[in-house]
């Protein structure tokens, strides 16, 4: 279902002030992060210049209760179904502005990152943005810095990636997704939608992602990323395979790159877990979403940079 004819029309920019964009949220018993994002949003932001949309689904913890507590600036919507796709849906259907941000909970942007991706958007020069990523990984082990080390390498972060957990949509890019389908890889599926001249990830502004603490949290995640994947891979084959990165590039990278050999062996043995596991869960049928509660700690995060470092 498309949402309400009357948040197709796109807020305008005036003089001295920033468009007016929707956030939507989907939480699942997010209690220990959801207070961060919100947080890292709202701090700078003018009233009324954010319509955020927390949507609690299946949640039993303090979720709601958190972000309500952050009073008018925050809409607490109860999608009776847990499901991020459900729950993305939900809040779309309610949101009322464009741009129009999906942010998973664990994520922090700033306003600043935000009026940014807003700026260029509204320029309707793409129809998909968001900030570029970065990863704090002041927690994790040295295997996961390694793992990481190698990836930030992959040409997949060449063309316009979007953020993983993080990307917003004009009201035209929006027209084009319609609502999300019932896969697991919702950020993959949006990124495919568009062509590399229409999506754009902004280099000067960034946002923040704690992966997991070890191994074995890590390859709980990066299986589900694959599994979407291999869904998105079925559902769509020619555009899946036309979007996929060159892996003679990627190798070719990691050749004239020896400070980052030590770490390879990690890389592949992730890659070879996450394929065998992927496709075990997948030939399974409805498979549970795995979750790294490692990451999801009430510590306070590094700031995103605010200019790539690599």
């Amino acid at each position: 279902m498309m949402p309400p004819e009357s948040s197709n029309v796109a807020s305008v920019v005036t003089a001295g002030s920033v468009a007016r964009a929707s956030i939507v949220i989907p939480a699942h018993n997010e209690e220990a992060v959801i207070a961060r994002c919100l947080t890292a949003l709202l701090d700078g932001a003018n009233p009324g210049e954010l319509e955020i949309l927390v949507v609690c689904n299946g949640c039993t913890d303090r979720t709601a209760e958190i972000a309500g507590g952050f009073g008018e600036a925050v809409q607490v919507l109860h999608c009776p179904v847990a499901s991020k796709i459900a729950a993305l849906n939900y809040g779309d259907q309610r949101a009322t502005a464009f741009p129009r941000f999906y942010v998973d909970a664990d994520v922090v942007m700033t306003i600043d990152a935000l009026r940014k991706t807003v700026a260029v958007l509204s320029s309707g020069k793409y129809l998909a943005a968001s900030p570029a990523i970065d990863w704090d990984l002041s927690r994790s082990s040295w295997a996961v810095r390694a793992f990481y080390a190698v990836w930030r390498k992959h040409p997949y972060f060449d063309s316009g990636r979007l953020g993983s957990g993080l990307y917003a949509l004009s009201a035209a890019g929006h027209d084009r997704l319609k609502e999300f389908p019932q896969l697991t890889a919702d950020d993959e599926y949006v990124r495919q939608l568009f062509d590399d001249s229409e999506r754009t990830t902004l280099a000067e502004c960034r946002f923040l992602v704690t992966p997991p603490r070890g191994l074995a949290d890590l390859i709980k995640i990066k299986t589900r990323s694959r599994r979407g994947n291999l869904e998105l891979e079925r559902l769509q084959p020619v555009r899946a395979k036309a979007q996929r990165p060159s892996r003679g590039r990627f190798l070719s990278r990691l050749v004239c790159a020896p400070w980052l050999w030590p770490a390879l062996p990690v890389y592949f043995y992730v890659v070879w877990q996450t394929s065998v596991r992927a496709r075990q869960t997948l030939a399974k049928g409805n498979p549970q979403w795995e979750r790294d509660l490692s990451s999801r700690t009430t510590a306070e995060p590094a700031a995103p940079r605010r200019s790539p470092d690599e």
